[in-house]
């Protein structure tokens, strides 16, 4: 079952059919993350510095599913700017997640799981045709 998933599909992905599920999963939690920052508004829980990043990460997170749906679809460019978004994304998480005191801990575990999901996506849009579609798209 797994070792079918890390083949790279026709589109040049490993997994194809993981990318706007994935994106969708960080989506929703990004989005339920900011409506828990507005309930929780008043309390020592939020900072202004998780206001700044709850709303950043949901922004984000919208604008990167119509990327995703396009990378799935038609590779190229897409692809390309999915796996940027993708990865830039992932070492924010990892700078926030390792600064000391940068975010409450409730917020430091939504953001390792952010994470994880965006790690998911790298992986399940990886492959060698992949790399090769979205150098030929550049050129």
């Amino acid at each position: 079952m797994w070792a079918g998933a890390l083949r790279p599909h026709a589109s040049g992905m490993r997994n194809p059919s993981a990318v706007v599920p994935l994106v969708g999963c960080y989506l929703a939690l990004c989005v339920l993350t900011l409506g828990a920052i507005v309930l929780l508004r008043d309390t020592a829980a939020v900072t202004d510095t998780v206001w700044v990043r709850g709303a950043i990460l949901a922004v984000v997170s919208v604008a990167t599913m119509p990327v995703a749906v396009r990378a799935v679809h038609d590779a190229g460019r897409a692809l390309l700017r999915l796996r940027i978004i993708a990865a830039v994304q992932v070492v924010a998480v990892a700078v926030f997640v390792a600064l000391p005191g940068a975010l409450p801990v409730w917020m430091r575990i939504e953001q390792a799981a952010c994470g994880l999901i965006l790690i998911g996506v790298l992986v399940a849009s990886s492959g060698r045709r992949a790399r090769s579609r979205a150098g030929r798209a550049r050129s």
